[in-house]
């Protein structure tokens, strides 16, 4: 994906960050941003090195396109490993910040404690795992009993009226993150009750866009990724809701938002190391991330965070700030 796509909502977003010392200050003040998140007149330089979630990815790049707007020197590369590939190149002290859609897990967190590098996650923006199906494949909705059945280790499921004769007696083709992703590592723990634990005859990408391709162009296509891929493509797919046992949700900012999109809501995160943290540009980057949030996530197409939300993560940036500095 690129920021293409984003270009409307990035000049609004743009002309509005430009503002923000008139109309944010406070924000800025309250996480620690020094000015620099809103237009601010000293100039930083250095390079800040980003990888991990695709999920987050649309987000990382909107934000770097936006601070470079006020921050032109600073070179900041984006990439889209995989939440597990993220955290493997953080650890390993190739990154200043891990993009993450699910929380470190203590594998990782024992890596980073080899490594020496120090973090405190902060939540910038909320997800909903979306499954989607092509448009010939109309189904309207399954149950999580039916998308376990489908996506379960060893299921024979070739046709989804196997699973219910209702559904359309269609040969049906599965797209899926790969395993360095923390989306597949989410949506296998809720669905089939264990991490990790998935049928293997699928079609496999860390890319969300490979998968919303390959759905969108199979007529037996079905798969699940982050809902900015849907909103992006959602002429091109057939959204399928989700029944957990309280009637079927269809993912939306509101659904999502409020929690009623069970169980495959889900928070966001980026991990700023420690050390990265102390650097100016880095310091800046992020609390141009966190004053800004609510404008980049709608450039993004990504959900933002609550008020509630917000709040904390200042709070947690705040934290990891001082921690830097001391």
């Amino acid at each position: 994906m690129r920021l293409n796509r984003f270009l409307p909502a990035i000049v609004l977003a743009g002309a509005l960050a430009l503002g923000v010392a008139a109309c944010g200050g406070d924000d800025e003040s309250s996480s620690g941003g020094g000015g620099s998140s809103g237009g601010s007149s000293e100039e930083l330089s250095g390079t800040i090195r980003i990888d991990g979630s695709s999920t987050v990815f649309p987000f990382a790049q909107a934000a770097a396109e936006l601070f470079n707007e006020d921050q032109p020197n600073v070179k900041i590369t984006t990439g889209q490993s995989g939440t597990g590939g993220g955290f493997e190149k953080f650890c390993a002290g190739e990154t200043d910040i891990s993009d993450a859609s699910r929380e470190i897990e203590d594998d990782e967190e024992k890596a980073c404690e080899k490594g020496g590098v120090e973090f405190n996650p902060v939540q910038i923006a909320n997800d909903g795992i979306s499954v989607a199906s092509n448009k010939d494949l109309a189904v309207d909705c399954m149950t999580t009993k039916q998308l376990k059945e489908l996506w379960e280790p060893k299921s024979k499921v070739k046709n989804l009226s196997q699973i219910d004769p209702k559904f359309p007696d269609t040969t049906v083709t599965l797209y899926g993150p790969g395993t360095d992703s923390g989306t597949f590592d989410f949506f296998t723990e809720e669905i089939n009750g264990e991490e990790g634990a998935t049928r293997e005859d699928y079609q496999a990408s860390e890319d969300d866009n490979q998968l919303v391709t390959g759905v969108s162009g199979d007529a037996g296509g079905l798969g699940y990724f982050g809902f900015s891929y849907y909103e992006a493509n959602q002429d091109k797919l057939n959204l399928i809701g989700v029944d957990d046992g309280d009637g079927c949700v269809k993912p939306s900012s509101q659904t999502i938002q409020d929690g009623s999109y069970k169980p495959l809501s889900r928070p966001l995160f980026m991990y700023p190391s420690a050390k990265a943290l102390a650097r100016p540009e880095v310091k800046a980057f992020m609390d141009f991330v966190i004053a800004n949030q609510a404008d980049i996530t709608k450039a993004a197409n990504i959900i933002a965070l609550t008020a509630e939300q917000a709040s904390q993560a200042k709070k947690d940036l705040t934290t990891a700030e001082q921690k830097a500095g001391s």
